[in-house]
C-alpha cells in the first residue's frame, strides 16, 4: 500500500497577505503614535537603552573570561558611571573658568570686532546709497538684539523650569538604573524578541536584524569615538593657542561631529570669530583655521576608516535628515532615537531594493499561469 504524497506547501493567499501589512502598518503607527505621546518621560529610558547596547560587546567580553552576567553589568556600570562623573567634575571647573574669562573679556572682543569691521563698513558705505547702508545697519541691529533677547529667553526658561529641572533630575538617577537592568537582560530580551518572530519570515529577519546592528555597531560605536577624539583633538588643540572658550569650543565641536559636517563646520565659524576678536596678529587665527583642517583631514582618512569604516551604509544626507525631523517631531528622544530608525529603514529599503531587482516586475517577465 503506497503512501499518500504530502501536500505541497501552499502559497500565502492574498487575504493572507494583506492582513500582514496591516498588521504591521497597525504596529508601526501604534509605537510612532506612543513615542509621540511619551515623548516627555521617555528620555532616561531612552538614553539607558542605548548605554546597554553600547556596552554590551564589553559585557559578552567579560563573560566570555569567566565572568557571570550579573557581576560584568555590575563592574561595567560602576566603571562607566566613575567615568561619566570624574569627566565631569574634571571639565565643570576648567569650562567654568573659560566662561568666566570669556565674559569678563567680552567688551574688548566687541570693541575689536567694531574696530575690523568698521573698514568694510566703510568700504559699502562707499559703494552703497546711504539709505541701504542705513537698513543693512538696522537689520543688523535687529537680528542680533532679536538672537539674544531669544537665547535669553530660553536660558531663563531653561533654568526657572521646575519640568527641565525634573527631566534632568531623572535622566541623571534613572538612566544608569535602566542601563544597568537592561545591560544584564540584554541576551534575554534578545532570545524573547527572537521568539516573537513569525516563523515563516524568521530567518529573513534574522539576517535584517544583524544588518541592523552592524550598521548601528559601526555608525554609533564607530561614530562615538570619532566624537570623543576629535572633540579632545580640538579641545587641546585651541586651548594650546590661547583661544578664550577654546575648551567649550573643541569639546562642542566633537559633540557635534555626530551630525556629518555639522560640528567641524559651527566649531570652524565660533573659532574664526572668537580668533578675531582675541588676536590682532594673523598668526594665531591661522593656527586655529589650521588645527579645523588637521581635524578634518585626521577624521577622513585615519578616524572614520578605521573607527566607522564603509559598511555602515548610512549617508551623511540621510543621518541629517532623521536627526532633524525625528528632533522636530520627537524632541530630544527623537534625535536619540533617530539614527537606529534610519539604520532600520535603510535595511529595510535594502532588501526591498534587492527583491525588486529579482522579481518579474523589474525584468519585465511574467510567469505563465
Amino acid at each position: 500500500m503506497t503512501e499518500a504524497p504530502a501536500p505541497a506547501p501552499t502559497s500565502p493567499t492574498p487575504q493572507a497577505s494583506t492582513w500582514s501589512w496591516k498588521f504591521w502598518l497597525i504596529i508601526a503607527v501604534v509605537t510612532l503614535a506612543a513615542v509621540y505621546l511619551l515623548r516627555g518621560v521617555l528620555l532616561p529610558f531612552v538614553a539607558g537603552a542605548a548605554v546597554a547596547y553600547f556596552l554590551d560587546p564589553a559585557a559578552d567580553w567579560l563573560e566570555r573570561r569567566g565572568l557571570g552576567r550579573t557581576a560584568a553589568t555590575v563592574v561595567i556600570t560602576l566603571l562607566f558611571v566613575l567615568a561619566l562623573v570624574g569627566a565631569v567634575l574634571l571639565l565643570i571647573p576648567a569650562l567654568q573658568g573659560e566662561i568666566s574669562r570669556f565674559l569678563e573679556n567680552l567688551p574688548k572682543y566687541a570693541t575689536a570686532l567694531e574696530n575690523r569691521i568698521r573698514p568694510l563698513l566703510e568700504n559699502i558705505h562707499d559703494l552703497l546709497p546711504p539709505e541701504q547702508v542705513d537698513q543693512l545697519r538696522d537689520g543688523a541691529a535687529s537680528m542680533i538684539g532679536g538672537a539674544a533677547s531669544i537665547a535669553l529667553n530660553v536660558l531663563r526658561q531653561v533654568l526657572t523650569s521646575g519640568l527641565a529641572i525634573i527631566n534632568l533630575l531623572a535622566l541623571v538617577v534613572l538612566t544608569p538604573v535602566v542601563a544597568f537592568y537592561l545591560l544584564r537582560d540584554w541576551d534575554g530580551i534578545v532570545a524573547k524578541v527572537d521568539g516573537w518572530l513569525p516563523r515563516a519570515h524568521a530567518d529573513t529577519l534574522r539576517a535584517m536584524a544583524r544588518d541592523i546592528d552592524t550598521t548601528l555597531a559601526g555608525f554609533v560605536r564607530g561614530q562615538a569615538t570619532v566624537c570623543a577624539a576629535l572633540g579632545g583633538f580640538y579641545a587641546v588643540g585651541l586651548s594650546l593657542v590661547g583661544l578664550d572658550l577654546g575648551l567649550v569650543v573643541g569639546l562642542a565641536s566633537g559633540l557635534l561631529s555626530f551630525i556629518p559636517y555639522v560640528g567641524s563646520i559651527a566649531g570652524f565659524i565660533a573659532s574664526m570669530g572668537l580668533a578675531f576678536a582675541q588676536f590682532s596678529e594673523m598668526t594665531p587665527i591661522l593656527i586655529v583655521a589650521g588645527i579645523y583642517l588637521a581635524g578634518q583631514a585626521l577624521e577622513g582618512n585615519v578616524l572614520s576608516p578605521w573607527l566607522v569604516g564603509e559598511r555602515v551604509g548610512l549617508h551623511p544626507v540621510w543621518v541629517i535628515f532623521a536627526l532633524l525631523a525625528a528632533g522636530s517631531l520627537f524632541g530630544f528622544v527623537g534625535v536619540l532615537l533617530a539614527v537606529p530608525v534610519a539604520a532600520m529603514v535603510g535595511v529595510v529599503v535594502r532588501y526591498s531594493m534587492a527583491r525588486y531587482l529579482q522579481s518579474d516586475v523589474y525584468h519585465g517577465e511574467h510567469k505563465a499561469p
